[in-house]
């Protein structure tokens, strides 16, 4: 009978370790399983493939983003998403790219065929938010491999009015070398540049005859087609120079001894004869504007005084009077920018066809 009492409290014992053990296994096997799930999400599932992506454009590393499974695209892509397939690669590179920081993977939505994520960042200080279809691609052992879905790259469909050269962050372009026009590009037709998603690609243009500034586009949508139009003002060099080339021409017109100068925008009528040579002189020079006309430029009508001395012999009475004149005109003008860069200005008058 003691024996039979010893042995019960050792088996009780005996029952309790093992639960215990089993608890312990349980949670083991939970721990594992959660730090299983953990290092999944970290590193093999689909937001660590988005967020590897983004740190590669974090970086700067356009190249090695290009080579991540699903970005790079080609040309029959691109038309069947309705882009033009001559669309230009120049914006692919490192010196394009635009700081890009504080990324968060705000949500991961597994689909039937694709997982959709979505991630928070700042793109050179603005906020955005950006999806991304990621679809399984194979194995590496036990771990998945993926690929975009849907190509993060989208197309800037860019319009520079006045200027064939800009810098897109700072990477400076000249339109003809990235057109598929080449020097025929003309300078209203919209520039297709492929860019990476997500991320801020601002224009700017500095040259001697136009700037512009504070024109930019959030890219955040891939395959998406983002229209962003730049209208320059000239510099104060470029008026300068237009002001001068004006003056020269009215000083040039000023010169022909005849009551009609040809092809200047002034003149003087008269109904009897002139006894002398007309002598004209510019006493109001034209105050020069510029402003945009399309891809080009126009002088803007402005107003001006010439001033003639000339002796008049009347018909009636063969008498000779000394005529002295202020006569105002109108002037305005073309400007078009040819392709070495110079300026050809046409300068004419409200009525009159312009001249070189």
């Amino acid at each position: 009978m003691e024996r039979a009492r010893k042995r019960t409290p050792r088996r009780s014992r005996l029952g309790v370790d093992l639960a215990i053990l089993g608890v312990i296994g349980v949670l083991l096997f939970a721990a594992i399983g959660a730090g299983g799930v953990t290092l999944y999400q970290q590193f093999y599932g689909p937001s660590a493939f988005v967020t590897r992506y983004l740190d590669l454009l974090s970086s700067g590393r356009a190249a090695d983003a290009l080579r991540v499974p699903g970005v790079a695209i080609d040309r029959e892509t691109l038309e069947k998403a309705g882009i033009d397939p001559a669309a230009s690669e120049a914006m692919l590179r490192q010196a394009a790219l635009a700081p890009l920081t504080d990324v968060v993977v705000e949500s991961e939505k597994p689909g039937e065929d694709t997982t959709a994520v979505t991630v928070s960042y700042e793109a050179s200080g603005h906020a955005g938010s950006s999806t991304f279809l990621i679809e399984q691609d194979g194995w590496v052992g036990v771990t998945p491999n993926w690929r975009f879905t849907t190509s993060p790259l989208a197309v800037v469909d860019l319009t520079v009015r006045g200027s064939d050269q800009f810098a897109v962050n700072g990477f400076e372009v000249d339109r003809r070398q990235v057109s598929a026009a080449g020097k025929e590009a003309a300078g209203l037709d919209p520039l297709p540049l492929l860019v990476f998603t997500p991320g801020l690609y601002s224009v700017t243009v500095d040259t001697a005859i136009s700037t512009a500034s504070g024109f930019g586009v959030l890219a955040d949508t891939p395959l998406a087609v983002t229209p962003l139009d730049v209208q320059t003002t000239p510099t104060d060099e470029f008026v300068a120079v237009v002001q001068q080339r004006v003056d020269g021409f009215l000083a040039e017109c000023a010169t022909q001894e005849v009551l009609q100068p040809t092809a200047c925008p002034f003149g003087l009528r008269v109904t009897n004869r002139i006894a002398s040579l007309p002598q004209w002189s510019i006493v109001t020079q034209p105050v020069v504007t510029v402003s945009p006309d399309g891809a080009q430029w126009r002088i803007p009508e402005t107003e001006a005084v010439a001033h003639v001395e000339v002796e008049i012999l009347s018909l009636f009475d063969g008498s000779v009077q000394q005529l002295s004149e202020d006569v105002p005109f109108l002037l305005d003008g073309e400007i078009v920018i040819l392709p070495d860069g110079s300026a050809s200005i046409r300068v004419g008058s409200p009525g009159e066809p312009p001249v070189d």
